[in-house]
């Protein structure tokens, strides 16, 4: 029903029966105001979801439609060759696709959707192996729970002659390298990558062998024994819960607390082209993220419901809400709260870092993506064709103009450099630090370092 409002609201305003909202003069006019804005059926597409039905897009004179993609290639590439304005994106899609792994094409992002919001899932049995070793607290597993409690268990199924499998959504997705770090960080090797061999399966030398699946079809490739555990965005994590064929183990908050995860991209032709339209649609996103996040998540119910509807995520309530309301369910009746399971808007979320690129890019080369060396200016370089935070900050400072938000809303634009403090709180305690890509990559027992070469 609200679309068919909002639809009929639109055709009002084009045949001049309904005002167009009044544009703010710090920006001009949109360029291109019918837009197509794809994405994936997963919670953290909410700012999309939120500018539209909260009329934030509308108000910026963008007359947005919303369309659900396949998969993540899909959704690249209908970006690329134009079919869409922009889409919902995996934080490595930009970089990947400018760097030229996979497709090639130049990604631009000025816009970061949210931090935090996945988990990894194994299945009913592997937990139970799992589970036997595990320490307890109050009766319950002490959380974090490290991969070191999964090496037996590979090791049990390689001497049975059985192959340990694993599923995540794309090979440049988070999920992928949280994935990756969780089982290296526990002693497990998740297999490398060498392009330059014509090998992109990712498994060369792999302990445990991980391949792409589709985020709604993890449940269901779970279920049918084909993975025997993954990593995605919710709420299919707790789909597997409500449906008694997982348990989720650990979320990527416990892998890297407030990692950064979804962005909005656009390719770079279309951003030179539509330049106002471009700080207009992020100028509504960071409306959706604060209304997300403001208040304590006291809008997060609202969300729940607009979310639960099958144009967008299409679960149940129960089970959106059980991750997007400050909790998060373990295994079943393990309700622990982790109220930062999914950031919109606090700690800066919306802020394109270009350390958190410059992570991306030092996992893609730490498992083989990125085949040979490169010096820490290239990672810097890289970053910057690629994040944008001069449109961010053109459309935050609009926002500050106009009353809508406020100066304290943001990072002090006139003393960021891009660079956040350096970080120890990943699961395995090593500090990353952007400035020094390769400092960082050489810490790791498991992973390609500077100078190595498959």
């Amino acid at each position: 029903m609200m679309g068919i409002q909002r639809w009929c609201r639109r055709l009002a305003m084009l045949a001049g029966l309904v005002a167009i909202p009044a544009l703010a003069e710090t920006v001009g006019w949109p360029e291109k105001a019918e837009l197509k804005f794809g994405f994936i059926k997963l919670t953290d597409m909410a700012p999309l979801a939120v500018a539209y039905e909260k009329g934030y897009f509308e108000e910026e004179g963008l007359f947005v439609t919303l369309e659900a993609q396949a998969n993540w290639k899909v959704l690249l590439d209908r970006v690329i060759d134009g079919q869409l304005d922009g889409a919902h994106m995996l934080a490595g899609q930009p970089l990947g696709a400018t760097i030229g792994y996979g497709t090639q094409a130049h990604i631009i992002t000025a816009f970061s959707m949210d931090l935090n919001g996945n988990g990894i899932t194994v299945s009913n049995d592997v937990w139970q192996a799992m589970k036997a070793s595990l320490p307890e607290q109050d009766g319950k597993p002490l959380h974090p729970i490290k991969a070191d409690a999964l090496k037996p268990v590979v090791e049990a199924y390689r001497k049975e002659g059985k192959t340990f499998r694993m599923g995540m959504v794309f090979p440049v997705s988070t999920h992928n390298y949280e994935l990756r770090y969780w089982l290296a960080a526990g002693g497990l090797n998740p297999g490398f990558y060498a392009p330059h061999k014509g090998d992109t399966s990712g498994q060369l030398q792999a302990d445990v062998l991980l391949s792409v699946t589709p985020p709604p079809q993890m449940p269901a490739t779970l279920e049918a024994g084909t993975i025997h555990g993954y990593c995605v965005g919710e709420p299919w994590n707790q789909q597997a819960v409500f449906k008694g064929i997982g348990v989720p183990v650990i979320t990527d908050y416990e892998i890297w607390k407030n990692n950064p995860e979804k962005v909005f991209g656009v390719s770079k032709a279309w951003a030179d082209k539509y330049p106002n339209t471009h700080i207009r649609v992020v100028k509504a996103l960071i409306r959706a993220a604060k209304w997300l996040d403001e208040n304590d998540n006291a809008n997060r119910a609202e969300a729940v419901k607009i979310l639960a509807r099958p144009n967008y995520v299409g679960a149940d309530e129960e089970v959106i809400a059980n991750s997007m309301t400050g909790t998060f369910e373990y295994e079943k009746g393990d309700i622990r709260p982790v109220p930062d399971f999914n950031v919109f808007f606090r700690h800066n979320a919306t802020y394109p870092y270009y350390s958190d690129a410059i992570w991306y890019l030092t996992q893609m080369r730490r498992w083989g993506q990125i085949s040979e060396s490169k010096p820490d200016s290239w990672y810097l370089q890289t970053a910057q064709k690629v994040y944008r935070p001069d449109v961010y900050a053109a459309a935050a400072k609009a926002l500050i103009d106009e009353g809508k938000m406020s100066a304290a809303d943001f990072p002090d634009f006139e003393n960021e450099d891009g660079f956040k403090p350096p970080q120890s709180e990943f699961i395995d305690g090593i500090t990353y630090d952007g400035r020094h890509p390769n400092t960082y990559l050489n810490q790791f027992p498991i992973g390609l370092k500077d100078g190595d070469r498959l």
